[in-house]
Protein backbone atom coordinates (compact mmCIF):
# COMPACT_ATOMS: atom_id res chain seq x y z
CA UNK A 1 0.00 0.00 0.00
CA UNK A 2 1.67 3.10 -0.80
CA UNK A 3 2.58 5.91 2.49
CA UNK A 4 2.30 9.52 2.90
CA UNK A 5 5.54 10.25 1.12
CA UNK A 6 4.85 8.82 -1.97
CA UNK A 7 1.73 11.05 -2.15
CA UNK A 8 3.30 13.79 -0.94
CA UNK A 9 6.10 13.52 -3.36
CA UNK A 10 3.68 12.91 -5.97
CA UNK A 11 1.27 16.21 -5.14
CA UNK A 12 4.34 18.33 -4.92
CA UNK A 13 5.95 17.38 -7.98
CA UNK A 14 2.91 18.06 -9.73
CA UNK A 15 2.52 21.66 -8.17
CA UNK A 16 6.26 22.69 -8.84
CA UNK A 17 6.66 20.83 -11.98
CA UNK A 18 9.46 18.74 -11.65
CA UNK A 19 11.05 16.19 -9.48
CA UNK A 20 13.95 18.94 -8.73
CA UNK A 21 11.83 21.57 -7.90
CA UNK A 22 9.36 18.56 -5.55
CA UNK A 23 12.77 17.93 -3.70
CA UNK A 24 13.85 21.43 -3.04
CA UNK A 25 10.62 22.14 -1.73
CA UNK A 26 10.12 18.89 0.39
CA UNK A 27 13.54 19.33 1.64
CA UNK A 28 15.25 15.88 0.16
CA UNK A 29 17.33 14.64 -2.83
CA UNK A 30 15.76 14.25 -5.95
CA UNK A 31 16.35 10.50 -6.15
CA UNK A 32 14.28 9.91 -3.07
CA UNK A 33 11.75 11.91 -4.77
CA UNK A 34 11.57 9.93 -8.05
CA UNK A 35 11.53 6.26 -5.67
CA UNK A 36 8.64 7.58 -3.94
CA UNK A 37 7.31 8.06 -7.04
CA UNK A 38 8.51 4.98 -8.95
CA UNK A 39 7.21 2.72 -5.39
CA UNK A 40 3.48 4.78 -5.81
CA UNK A 41 3.72 3.72 -9.49
CA UNK A 42 4.54 0.23 -8.69
CA UNK A 43 1.60 -0.22 -6.06
CA UNK A 44 -1.07 1.18 -8.16
CA UNK A 45 0.30 -0.54 -10.82
CA UNK A 46 0.08 2.48 -13.73
CA UNK A 47 2.24 5.27 -14.56
CA UNK A 48 1.27 8.59 -13.01
CA UNK A 49 3.48 10.44 -14.89
CA UNK A 50 4.34 10.82 -18.75
CA UNK A 51 8.55 11.01 -18.73
CA UNK A 52 8.88 11.27 -22.34
CA UNK A 53 9.09 15.46 -22.16
CA UNK A 54 11.52 17.58 -19.97
CA UNK A 55 9.30 17.94 -17.68
CA UNK A 56 6.78 15.30 -16.23
CA UNK A 57 3.64 15.37 -17.40
CA UNK A 58 0.60 13.39 -15.45
CA UNK A 59 -1.07 10.55 -17.22
CA UNK A 60 -4.66 10.05 -17.64
CA UNK A 61 -4.19 7.63 -14.28
CA UNK A 62 -2.22 10.27 -12.78
CA UNK A 63 -5.20 13.17 -12.98
CA UNK A 64 -7.58 10.53 -11.71
CA UNK A 65 -5.46 9.80 -8.89
CA UNK A 66 -4.35 13.15 -8.14
CA UNK A 67 -7.90 14.17 -6.05
CA UNK A 68 -7.47 11.51 -3.82
CA UNK A 69 -4.01 11.54 -2.94
CA UNK A 70 -4.96 15.41 -1.59
CA UNK A 71 -7.86 14.26 0.29
CA UNK A 72 -5.74 12.06 1.91
CA UNK A 73 -3.39 14.30 2.81
CA UNK A 74 -5.41 16.54 4.27
CA UNK A 75 -7.16 14.52 6.43
CA UNK A 76 -3.96 12.58 7.63
CA UNK A 77 -3.17 16.26 8.40
CA UNK A 78 -6.21 17.09 10.04
CA UNK A 79 -5.56 13.67 12.07
CA UNK A 80 -1.87 14.82 13.01
CA UNK A 81 -3.81 18.16 14.18
CA UNK A 82 -6.08 16.25 16.29
CA UNK A 83 -3.43 14.20 18.01
CA UNK A 84 -1.38 16.86 18.65
CA UNK A 85 -4.59 18.54 20.54
CA UNK A 86 -5.27 15.32 22.92
CA UNK A 87 -4.77 15.87 26.35
CA UNK A 88 -4.55 20.08 26.30
CA UNK A 89 -7.08 21.74 27.32
CA UNK A 90 -5.24 25.33 27.64
CA UNK A 91 -6.63 27.95 25.22
CA UNK A 92 -4.59 28.44 22.72
CA UNK A 93 -3.56 31.42 21.07
CA UNK A 94 -5.55 33.33 18.43
CA UNK A 95 -4.10 35.49 15.86
CA UNK A 96 -7.08 36.99 13.64
CA UNK A 97 -6.63 38.32 10.26
CA UNK A 98 -9.20 40.62 8.60
CA UNK A 99 -9.91 42.11 5.57
CA UNK A 100 -9.13 45.71 6.07
CA UNK A 101 -12.27 46.41 4.12
CA UNK A 102 -14.05 45.14 6.68
CA UNK A 103 -15.55 46.99 9.41
CA UNK A 104 -13.34 47.12 12.33
CA UNK A 105 -15.81 48.43 14.98
CA UNK A 106 -17.87 44.94 14.53
CA UNK A 107 -14.79 42.92 15.78
CA UNK A 108 -13.64 45.04 19.30
CA UNK A 109 -17.00 44.05 21.04
CA UNK A 110 -15.99 40.46 20.34
CA UNK A 111 -12.85 40.21 21.50
CA UNK A 112 -13.89 42.31 24.87
CA UNK A 113 -16.47 39.17 25.22
CA UNK A 114 -13.37 36.47 24.76
CA UNK A 115 -11.12 38.42 27.08
CA UNK A 116 -13.80 38.33 29.72
CA UNK A 117 -14.25 34.76 29.26
CA UNK A 118 -10.63 33.67 28.51
CA UNK A 119 -8.73 35.90 30.90
CA UNK A 120 -5.69 34.57 29.39
CA UNK A 121 -6.43 34.12 25.92
CA UNK A 122 -2.83 35.47 23.81
CA UNK A 123 -4.34 37.60 20.70
CA UNK A 124 -3.08 38.91 17.09
CA UNK A 125 -4.88 41.06 15.49
CA UNK A 126 -3.57 41.71 11.52
CA UNK A 127 -4.54 44.01 8.37
CA UNK A 128 -4.37 42.51 5.01
CA UNK A 129 -6.08 41.37 1.94
CA UNK A 130 -8.32 38.43 1.35
CA UNK A 131 -6.20 36.57 -0.30
CA UNK A 132 -2.90 37.43 1.76
CA UNK A 133 -4.94 36.24 4.60
CA UNK A 134 -6.45 32.86 3.08
CA UNK A 135 -2.35 32.07 2.67
CA UNK A 136 -1.34 33.28 6.28
CA UNK A 137 -3.72 30.74 7.87
CA UNK A 138 -2.86 28.17 5.37
CA UNK A 139 0.46 28.29 6.54
CA UNK A 140 -0.04 28.74 10.39
CA UNK A 141 1.18 32.80 10.29
CA UNK A 142 -2.43 33.27 11.72
CA UNK A 143 -5.07 30.91 12.94
CA UNK A 144 -8.47 32.22 11.92
CA UNK A 145 -9.48 35.29 9.14
CA UNK A 146 -12.18 37.54 7.76
CA UNK A 147 -12.12 37.24 4.23
CA UNK A 148 -14.58 38.15 1.33
CA UNK A 149 -16.53 34.55 0.82
CA UNK A 150 -15.65 35.49 -3.24
CA UNK A 151 -12.27 33.34 -2.29
CA UNK A 152 -11.40 29.87 -2.99
CA UNK A 153 -10.99 28.65 0.03
CA UNK A 154 -8.55 25.52 0.21
CA UNK A 155 -9.88 22.36 1.62
CA UNK A 156 -7.43 21.96 4.40
CA UNK A 157 -8.96 25.44 6.03
CA UNK A 158 -12.54 25.34 7.58
CA UNK A 159 -15.05 27.71 6.98
CA UNK A 160 -18.22 29.54 7.33
CA UNK A 161 -20.84 32.49 6.62
CA UNK A 162 -20.76 35.10 9.19
CA UNK A 163 -22.38 38.16 7.33
CA UNK A 164 -22.12 40.02 4.33
CA UNK A 165 -22.59 43.51 2.76
CA UNK A 166 -22.57 46.21 0.15
CA UNK A 167 -20.12 46.89 -2.71
CA UNK A 168 -20.50 49.99 -5.74
CA UNK A 169 -18.93 52.16 -7.92
CA UNK A 170 -17.80 54.94 -6.32
CA UNK A 171 -15.61 58.71 -7.71
CA UNK A 172 -15.22 61.57 -6.59
CA UNK A 173 -17.78 64.33 -7.66
CA UNK A 174 -15.72 66.32 -9.05
CA UNK A 175 -14.75 63.38 -11.57
CA UNK A 176 -15.88 63.48 -15.21
CA UNK A 177 -17.38 60.11 -14.71
CA UNK A 178 -19.96 62.13 -12.02
CA UNK A 179 -21.17 64.69 -14.44
CA UNK A 180 -22.54 62.31 -17.22
CA UNK A 181 -24.67 59.22 -17.25
CA UNK A 182 -22.26 56.46 -18.36
CA UNK A 183 -24.43 53.99 -21.03
CA UNK A 184 -22.24 50.89 -20.02
CA UNK A 185 -19.79 49.77 -17.66
CA UNK A 186 -17.31 49.50 -20.52
CA UNK A 187 -17.10 53.06 -20.92
CA UNK A 188 -15.25 52.65 -17.02
CA UNK A 189 -12.21 51.89 -18.84
CA UNK A 190 -11.79 55.38 -20.48
CA UNK A 191 -10.61 56.35 -16.97
CA UNK A 192 -8.08 55.44 -14.25
CA UNK A 193 -9.68 52.56 -12.06
CA UNK A 194 -7.96 52.07 -8.38
CA UNK A 195 -8.06 48.00 -7.30
CA UNK A 196 -6.91 46.54 -3.66
CA UNK A 197 -4.28 44.54 -4.87
CA UNK A 198 -2.69 41.41 -1.95
CA UNK A 199 1.15 41.72 -1.48
CA UNK A 200 1.84 38.29 -3.06
CA UNK A 201 0.20 40.30 -6.18
CA UNK A 202 -2.04 37.39 -6.46
CA UNK A 203 -5.02 38.74 -8.33
CA UNK A 204 -8.95 38.63 -7.03
CA UNK A 205 -11.55 37.45 -9.35
CA UNK A 206 -13.47 40.11 -6.87
CA UNK A 207 -11.82 42.95 -7.97
CA UNK A 208 -11.50 42.55 -11.92
CA UNK A 209 -9.48 45.21 -14.05
CA UNK A 210 -11.23 46.85 -16.73
CA UNK A 211 -9.00 49.93 -17.16
CA UNK A 212 -5.43 49.82 -18.70
CA UNK A 213 -4.76 53.00 -16.54
CA UNK A 214 -4.68 51.36 -12.84
CA UNK A 215 -3.34 52.16 -9.37
CA UNK A 216 -2.97 49.14 -7.15
CA UNK A 217 -3.14 49.72 -2.99
CA UNK A 218 -3.90 46.55 -0.72
CA UNK A 219 -5.61 49.25 2.02
CA UNK A 220 -9.43 50.27 1.04
CA UNK A 221 -8.38 53.30 3.25
CA UNK A 222 -6.34 54.49 0.61
CA UNK A 223 -8.23 53.90 -2.28
CA UNK A 224 -11.24 55.61 -0.87
CA UNK A 225 -8.57 58.84 0.34
CA UNK A 226 -7.18 58.48 -3.72
CA UNK A 227 -11.18 58.59 -4.64
CA UNK A 228 -11.97 61.89 -2.65
CA UNK A 229 -9.03 63.27 -4.35
CA UNK A 230 -10.34 62.70 -7.99
CA UNK A 231 -7.56 60.07 -8.72
CA UNK A 232 -10.08 57.87 -10.79
CA UNK A 233 -13.18 55.13 -9.53
CA UNK A 234 -13.49 52.01 -7.34
CA UNK A 235 -15.43 49.40 -6.23
CA UNK A 236 -15.50 49.73 -2.56
CA UNK A 237 -17.81 48.51 0.21
CA UNK A 238 -20.73 51.30 0.72
CA UNK A 239 -20.09 51.47 4.36
CA UNK A 240 -16.68 53.06 3.55
CA UNK A 241 -18.21 55.55 1.25
CA UNK A 242 -21.48 56.57 3.83
CA UNK A 243 -19.97 59.21 5.20
CA UNK A 244 -18.45 61.01 1.58
CA UNK A 245 -21.76 60.08 0.50
CA UNK A 246 -23.41 62.40 2.73
CA UNK A 247 -21.69 65.01 2.40
CA UNK A 248 -21.44 64.85 -1.38
CA UNK A 249 -17.85 64.35 -1.66
CA UNK A 250 -18.61 61.19 -3.56
CA UNK A 251 -21.03 59.56 -5.29
CA UNK A 252 -22.29 56.39 -6.74
CA UNK A 253 -20.98 56.28 -10.24
CA UNK A 254 -23.80 57.48 -12.40
CA UNK A 255 -24.85 54.81 -15.14
CA UNK A 256 -27.69 53.58 -17.12
CA UNK A 257 -28.21 50.32 -15.75
CA UNK A 258 -29.36 51.59 -12.24
CA UNK A 259 -28.40 48.73 -10.24
CA UNK A 260 -25.15 48.44 -10.06
CA UNK A 261 -23.95 47.26 -6.86
CA UNK A 262 -23.07 43.91 -5.15
CA UNK A 263 -23.66 42.01 -1.94
CA UNK A 264 -20.82 40.22 -0.64
CA UNK A 265 -20.39 37.34 1.77
CA UNK A 266 -17.94 37.56 4.59
CA UNK A 267 -16.77 34.10 5.60
CA UNK A 268 -14.12 33.03 8.60
CA UNK A 269 -11.57 30.64 7.79
CA UNK A 270 -9.95 28.99 10.67
CA UNK A 271 -6.87 26.27 10.26
CA UNK A 272 -8.19 23.25 10.62
CA UNK A 273 -5.44 22.31 13.73
CA UNK A 274 -7.64 25.26 15.55
CA UNK A 275 -11.37 24.42 14.94
CA UNK A 276 -11.56 22.32 18.19
CA UNK A 277 -9.61 24.69 20.93
CA UNK A 278 -12.21 26.02 23.27
CA UNK A 279 -11.16 29.77 22.07
CA UNK A 280 -11.53 29.30 18.32
CA UNK A 281 -14.95 27.79 18.97
CA UNK A 282 -16.09 30.18 20.46
CA UNK A 283 -14.99 33.72 18.33
CA UNK A 284 -17.14 31.23 15.75
CA UNK A 285 -19.84 31.53 17.56
CA UNK A 286 -19.47 35.24 18.64
CA UNK A 287 -18.91 36.23 14.58
CA UNK A 288 -21.65 34.29 13.21
CA UNK A 289 -24.10 36.93 11.46
CA UNK A 290 -21.82 39.71 13.39
CA UNK A 291 -21.89 41.67 9.77
CA UNK A 292 -25.73 40.82 8.29
CA UNK A 293 -26.72 44.81 8.92
CA UNK A 294 -23.50 46.60 7.85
Amino acid sequence: MFSIEQLEAFITTVETGSFSAAARKLGKVQSAVSQNIMNLEIDCGVDVFDRSGRYPVLTDAGNKLLPYARAAITQHQRLADLVDTLGHDEIQPIVLAVDEGIPLERITPILKTLSEEFPSLQLECLLASSVDIIEMVQSGRATSGLVYGEHVIPFSLDFEHVGDFEFDIFVSSEHPLAKTITPHLEMLSLHRQLVVSSRSSQKSSFHQVLSPDVWYSDSYAMIIEWCLAGFGWTYAPSYMAKEALAQGKLVQVPIEFEKISAITNIDLIQHSSKSKDAGHKRLRELLRHRFEDV
